[in-house]
């Protein structure tokens, strides 16, 4: 559906609001109950996740195993069965840093889908711009791609929901998304405002959001909460792609460390009654209070869809809004315990036979798990690995360190027997894939020694976030997290030797991070850069040249007091 198209459609919808208001109450159902279903960070995982991916942890520290798409869609219908009106949305990244089963065909099997859970809404996140606005434009109206044409089917209908993002704009100030959609449940109207995190320019690539802009979250939500509230939409809910980092606990517990997510829901207008967060991958279901002292709901479902993030709402049908202290939430845990969803299962089926060829491919074998976390320091066994083989591969640049973003590993290596059969400790094309989806071409650049600290100092960023970096074997240092910002990184050393402060260095990052990705904007000093190869290739170069990979000591990074 064309933009000029969507907002007539919009604008139709708070003609038949306004109506609404003017319209009588019933002198039986004063009020009606509305069940908002959303999940976060979906990122393509068809499959159930698997390793610390595909685990969710319960109050008392124990895990249980969660997700899977056919899991999914029973609990999602079990969930909308228990009331009589409810919504279906998604609070971003449902595409993009995708397995290879949905990757390689775009993610168009992750859009169908969607569109079979009968998602309504979605706000745009980080991932949904992976390949630039042109190609989110044809996961909305459909399309076959116009570089591999449609792979996965013979054509491409698009999704059945609008993309969502109140604040993106082209760079002369003219909105590129929908800001809102209104969702008709229960005979009243429900307003969906979208917002994704206005730092996007620093998790993605500048090529890929070329000729946009990313505004400020809670104007963008209070100017577009105003115009909803102009029409007669008063039940009014956000999605968020933006979130906090929380301490180990429960889905329904709220020990989140107060970051960029927490800051916006405590300024976001009254008007908005809930708020549905993403990105940061947590799981949490928080009561914070908004800017006139009335609680709401902030909550968030993990990722992968281990959490349905449910929000049941009591509406005034007089008024047309939420009555607040009515409010309940919940997360509720995707368990493997229920009837896999057939449909579901035969989209999925489809999707692995179509990509099995490819995905099937032993590239290598490990001795042991693989895990994207490890130490207390940050420092993790398969980063240790990917390190390396970034160096590896990029020798002949002269490169004598590699360093690569922990966001930029999605997934782990497990040694048991991989799906397709091929044996303990064997690793696919698939797996290798699902660790890193982002075809990232391998940069090699020179900074000083100096430089080269200043990049490690930005681990600890300005909002409170820690991204450590990790990195080859060749580089050795500590910290000392409790140090003055920008004097926390001491000891660095190149195969045992001191790094000198004003000697050069050849270091290889991918593409991402020498752009200044995830912050880490000293990167951008480098100078001399010589091109790589992709980091999957390098990854798979590096499995084949070294079968039976183990697991690396933890030290490269030492953590002082």
């Amino acid at each position: 559906m064309k933009l000029s198209t969507r907002l007539a459609v919009v604008a139709g919808a708070a003609l038949t609001a306004l109506a609404a208001v003017a319209a009588p109450a019933s002198a039986t159902s004063a009020t009606t109950d509305v069940r908002l279903i959303t999940f976060n960070d979906l990122h393509g995982n068809l499959e159930p996740p698997s390793g610390s991916s595909g685990r969710v942890t319960l109050p008392n520290g124990k895990t249980v195993d969660a997700g899977g798409a056919v899991y999914l869609a029973t609990h999602l219908k079990k969930l909308r069965g228990e009331v009589r009106n409810s919504v279906v949305l998604s609070a971003g990244d449902s595409i993009g840093a995708s397995p290879v089963i949905s990757a390689l065909f775009h993610d168009e099997p992750t859009v169908e889908l969607l569109n079979r859970l009968g998602v309504e809404a979605s706000v745009v996140g980080n991932h949904e711009f992976d390949e630039g606005l042109k190609e989110l434009r044809r996961m909305q109206h459909g399309g076959c791609h116009p570089t591999d044409g449609c792979q996965f089917r013979e054509s491409f209908q698009g999704a059945n929901f609008p993309f969502l993002g109140s604040n993106v704009y082209y760079e002369n100030g003219f909105p590129a998304l929908l800001p809102f959609s209104i969702e008709f449940s229960g005979g009243v109207p429900i307003g969906v405002i979208g917002a994704t995190l206005k730092d996007l320019p620093q998790v993605v690539t500048p090529e890929a959001i070329k000729g946009l802009k990313f505004g400020e979250e809670v104007q963008a939500i209070d100017r577009t909460a105003k115009l909803l509230d102009l029409f007669g939409v008063k039940a009014q809910v956000v999605l968020l792609h933006q979130g906090d980092n929380s301490e180990t606990a429960g889905p329904d517990e709220c020990k989140v460390k107060p970051g960029a997510a927490t800051a916006i829901a405590q300024r976001v207008t009254s008007t908005v009654d809930a708020i549905f967060t993403g990105h940061s991958h947590q799981q949490y279901n928080c009561v914070i209070n908004d800017p006139a002292g009335e609680p709401r709901p902030v909550i968030q479902g993990a990722s992968f869809g281990r959490l349905l993030s449910v929000v049941d709402l009591k509406i005034d049908r007089r008024t047309l809004d939420v009555v607040r202290g009515e409010t309940k939430a919940h997360n509720q845990i995707v368990t493997r315990d229920v009837d896999p969803d057939r449909d579901v299962q035969d989209l999925i089926d489809e999707a692995k036979t179509k990509a099995a060829p490819i995905a099937n491919k032993a590239v290598g074998t490990i001795t042991a798990d693989l895990t994207a976390k490890g130490a207390p320091s940050g420092e993790s066994p398969l980063g240790d690995v990917i390190a390396d083989a970034q160096l590896e591969a990029t020798k002949s640049n002269g490169a004598q360190i590699a360093m690569t973003n922990p966001g930029g590993i999605r997934t782990d290596f497990t040694h048991k027997s991989s799906p397709a059969g091929e044996g303990e400790g064997v690793v696919t094309y698939g797996e290798a894939f699902a660790v890193q989806p982002f075809a990232n071409i391998m940069q090699t650049i020179t900074l000083t020694g100096a430089d080269l600290k200043n990049v490690l100092e930005q681990q600890w960023q300005a909002n409170g976030v820690v991204r450590i970096l990790q990195i080859s074997k060749s580089l050795k240092y500590s910290y000392s997290a409790s140090a003055a910002q920008g004097a926390r990184v001491s000891n660095l050393t190149l195969d045992g030797t001191p790094i000198d402060p004003a000697a050069s260095y050849r270091v290889s990052v991918n593409n991402f991070l020498a752009a200044g990705g995830d912050g880490f904007t000293e990167f951008t000093k480098g100078t001399d850069l010589s091109g790589g190869p992709v980091d999957l290739d390098a990854l798979i170069a590096y499995f084949g040249a070294h079968p039976g990979i183990a697991p690396p000591p933890a030290d490269r990074i030492t953590v002082l007091p």
